[in-house]
């Protein structure tokens, strides 16, 4: 009975190290943070990409790509951005949640990131004359305190919940420089022209957005409110407008906890990198937002179909730059420009890469852990 005994003792004790070991290997951090993936699998889950479709029986294309290519994450859009009389992927609740069920569901391995921009305001993909609740712009919420910017945040976040979204590209982030700037003043998107406003503002928008279960995404870095330009349509230089007042609010909302990305945008500067825009380059991603700042999160690219890159560099450069720049989730909308082979043609330049030396395999999966980390925080 003794022997017995021991003998149970042993084996028990064996199984405990295995679940243990197991649950390290998954869940673990470092490097052995989660099985080897392949170079395809890694690249997909570094895509979020836009397509057409309101039902699933039309969007057999996009299905197709997370199932077997791996496709990290979508963002739906209201209107097609060409011609505005096209419906995108919104008509009612009813159906957004159907469509949404079909795109997690036919991700089998890590969750899908589901994301869409709803700032509030003019920028908001869900609208009231689709059934959906009105939600203040930056500007106004920013009139008022933290805390209402915060529960206004939180019963965003729980509609976007509702519906099946994960990720919001909100909060603005970018200081009011400029009250006319195209793309972001004149729409009432920034809080303040106030950088420790904005930085109020923001971080507490982003909590209530977490606080639903949203991951929320702080844009455009390094700072898009002083810009004459609108980087939608052309190259933007903020090197005389720019100052380093617009990085304050990065370095208030970076310090504090949650589930939260950085989109850098197609900007300009000259004294911060002579040669491309944040986008792509390492000097702002890598020397600004990692180094100086210390952020280790994930990075997303604005969308690159915008012209201020589309129209500048190819597609192979646009992949390859942005990667090198330290970009995690590269974002094409597929709505200024469609393509529906999209994701096959980046994965095949990231793969090529990979096989050329061009890419490090090692720099794929730094951003493999990082976005894989936010998603178990997500889910």
């Amino acid at each position: 009975m003794f022997l017995h005994a021991c003998l149970r003792v042993v084996r028990l004790w064996r199984m405990g190290c295995l679940v243990l070991c197991g649950f390290f290997l998954c869940f673990g951090g470092g490097a052995a943070a989660f099985a080897a993936p392949s170079v395809e699998e890694m690249a997909g889950q570094m895509l979020l990409v836009g397509f057409k479709g309101q039902e699933p029986e039309e969007c057999g294309a996009i299905l197709r790509d997370i199932q077997t290519r791996h496709l990290g994450g979508v963002i739906l859009f209201k209107r097609d951005a060409r011609n505005a009389k096209l419906p995108r992927n919104i008509r009612d609740a009813a159906q957004v949640k159907r469509l949404i069920a079909a795109l997690r569901g036919a991700s089998a391995g890590h969750p899908l990131f589901v994301a869409v921009d709803q700032e509030g305001g003019k920028v908001a993909r869900f609208q009231p004359g689709d059934g959906f609740p009105a939600y203040p712009s930056a500007a106004e919420l920013g009139r008022g305190t933290p805390d209402a910017t915060r529960r206004t945040a939180l019963g965003m976040g729980r509609m976007l919940r509702e519906l099946g979204v994960n990720l919001n590209f909100a909060p603005v982030l970018d200081v009011n420089v400029y009250p006319a700037s195209p793309a972001i003043g004149r729409l009432g998107r920034s809080f303040s022209a106030a950088p420790q406003a904005v930085a109020a503002h923001g971080a507490a928008f982003a909590d209530g957005l977490n606080d639903a279960g949203i991951v929320a995404v702080f844009k455009h870095f390094p700072g898009h409110g002083s810009a004459r330009a609108d980087s939608h349509k052309g190259v933007t230089d903020i090197s005389a407008t720019w100052s380093e007042r617009e990085l304050s609010p990065y370095r208030s909302a970076l310090g504090r906890p949650g589930q939260r990305m950085v989109m850098t945008g197609h900007l300009f500067h000259a004294g911060l990198d002579p040669a491309f825009p944040a986008t792509l380059s390492p000097s702002v991603i890598n020397g600004l937002l990692r180094g100086r700042l210390g952020y280790d999160g994930v990075v997303v690219t604005d969308d690159l179909q915008m012209d201020a890159i589309a129209a500048e560099y190819t597609l192979e450069e646009v992949v390859l730059r942005a990667i090198g720049a330290g970009a995690d989730i590269l974002l094409f909308g597929n709505n200024l420009e469609y393509d529906p082979a999209i994701v096959a043609k980046v994965q095949a330049v990231i793969v090529r890469a990979v096989e050329d030396g061009t890419i490090s395999r090692a720099r794929l999966e730094a951003s493999w852990r990082r976005i894989l980390k936010l998603k178990q925080q997500m889910s």
